[in-house]
Formats: structure tokens, sequence, C-alpha cells
């Protein structure tokens, strides 16, 4: 589909740096989706800013790309500017509060190891989650009794005001939400600086490894968005998805996984579409069922 996107304004802001026509699914952990129009990559988060700025100045519809996990990209693509998130500074204060300061495109498990490695605990949990600190932050990711909400001192925002330093209270934390993310809110997030405690790297790296091998043994090898749905209160969304009948359905080469129900596998070339008819299908047969409606944890992104 021909884009509507000024191309000769941005190639005249970024230069070198605009690629044209690029297929998102490379980026995205389902590896799903279509073309962006435009696609930018940032490797600060000054540059984060300075982009990000440039394109507010020019009213250019963008989309913000880390790790690429809890969103489904449309087959039809992204008629915008997509920025791709490669931000990934790490800074370490091992003092009597120990803490660290990761920009947004750092891989969150890959941070949890480099705590390890300095014998810093408190992000084990994060060892097997995928995405970057910046996708962590807006979700209030979480795995195995952890979660953002519980690390994060404060996240460093670029708002309409300028960069902006919003203390953990202040992102308005619930179970995989914030603020960020319940409201349409002019915010980027730059970076965030995480509470850590101190330990000794192999107590650290134990139970990292034991988290690992429980998320391996729960969760299904292959290219998905991670968890689909939410869970909802006192119950968990793969259990009323198996309870269903749904496991192991497909449409197209997209399948409810066999190994655990609230991952949706990509079995090679499936189309965005085959996983939102199969999202459907969940949702009605749960809600008929249970009289439960699942809650989407992944974000569908592009054109619909």
């Amino acid at each position: 589909m021909p884009t509507t996107l000024p191309l000769p304004t941005l190639r005249a802001a970024f230069g070198d740096r605009l690629q044209e026509n690029v297929s998102l699914a490379p980026y995205t952990s389902a590896r799903i989706g279509g073309p962006a129009d435009a696609l930018i990559s940032v490797k600060s988060a000054d540059e984060l800013t300075e982009t990000v700025s440039r394109l507010w100045e020019l009213d250019m519809p963008y989309v913000m790309l880390g790790g690429g996990s809890n969103m489904l990209v449309s087959d039809r693509g992204v008629r915008g500017v997509v920025v791709l998130n490669r931000a990934k500074a790490v800074s370490f204060y091992n003092d009597s509060r120990p803490k660290v300061r990761a920009e947004a495109g750092v891989v969150i498990a890959n941070l949890a190891r480099r705590c390890a490695a300095h014998g810093l605990a408190g992000l084990e949990w994060a060892a097997a989650v995928p995405g970057t600190v910046g996708g962590a932050v807006y979700g209030n990711a979480g795995a195995f009794g952890g979660d953002m909400a519980g690390n994060l001192i404060h996240a460093e925002l670029l708002t309409e005001n300028g960069r902006e330093s919003w203390p953990v209270e202040k992102m308005e934390y619930g179970y995989r939400t914030s603020v960020l993310k319940r409201q349409s809110l002019k915010i980027v997030v730059l970076s965030a600086e995480l509470r850590l405690e101190h330990s000794t790297k192999e107590t650290v790296s134990v139970k990292i490894s034991e988290f690992s091998e429980r998320r391996k043994a729960t969760q299904p090898p292959g290219a998905s968005m991670g968890s689909m749905f939410k869970n909802p209160p006192g119950d968990f969304a793969g259990r009323l998805v198996e309870a269903a009948g749904l496991k192991g359905t497909r449409i197209g080469t997209a399948e409810i996984s066999p190994v655990h129900a609230n991952f949706f596998i990509n079995h090679g070339q499936t189309k965005a579409e085959d996983v939102r008819a199969l999202v459907n299908l969940t949702q009605k047969t749960v809600a008929e069922k249970f009289g439960v409606n699942l809650e989407l944890e992944i974000e569908f992104v592009g054109e619909w």
C-alpha cells in the first residue's frame, strides 16, 4: 500500500538514518508483521530524545519498537515511522543501596544476568522475561512474584515538556499495566533506575537458573508474542483456554500451543490476521463457556 508519509521531509530531517519500506517481522519476537513505511534506529537515550522530539515537531505518526514482544504487527504493516530502540547503556551504583540505571533498549533478561555477574540481587524474576527495559517499564512486566513496580526507583521519560524523572508512584502500576499504558500520553521511556540488593554471584546465578528452568518447563519454544492474555482475578488465562478445549487449535500456521494455552506459536510464514482470528475465537469461546472476558496482554500494532 502506498505511503502517505512525506518521505522527502523525513529524508531531509534524518538523512541516511532513515530506512524505507522495512519488513518488521525480523524485529518482533513472533516473527510476524508487514512493512513499516519508514524505520529509524537509535543507539542512545540522547539519540532517542532527539529523534522523537523531531518527529513530534514534524507531527509524524510513529511507533516505538524495542524487543518486539507483547505486540502483533498487522500484515499491512505500519503507516508511519517505526523508531527502533537500541539504546543500551548500563551503569551500576554498587554502594550501600545498590542500583542500576539502564537505557530503555536494554534487553531486560540480559540486564538480570549482568546484575548477577556483579553479585546484585532483585532482578532475577526478569531473567526469562522477553523484551526491553522500556517495555517492562511501560507494561509493568513481571514473573515469579517480581515485577517492575517492585524494582523501579524512577523512570526517565521524554514528555512534551522535555526530559522528566518520574518516581515509581507516578507510574500508577497495576497488574501488567501503568498510567502510560492506560492513557494515550505523549511520553517515551528513555531509561530506568532500578533497586537492587547485595548478594553473591553464585546465589543470584542459582536463582536465575532455577527460574529459567521453570520457564523452559512450562512455556513453549518457538516464535511467539509471549503471554497473549492477562490472567483474570483468581484464575489463569492458560487454564481457561485449555479448559475450553482450544489447546492445539490452528488457523493457518498459527497455533494455540499444546504446551501452554496462553501462548500462540508461529510455525512459519504466519499471517497476523490468522493470529487475530485465533484471538477472537479464544475470547468468544471462553466467554461463552465460562462467562470470563479475557483481556489481551499483547497490543495490536499497525494498520488493521
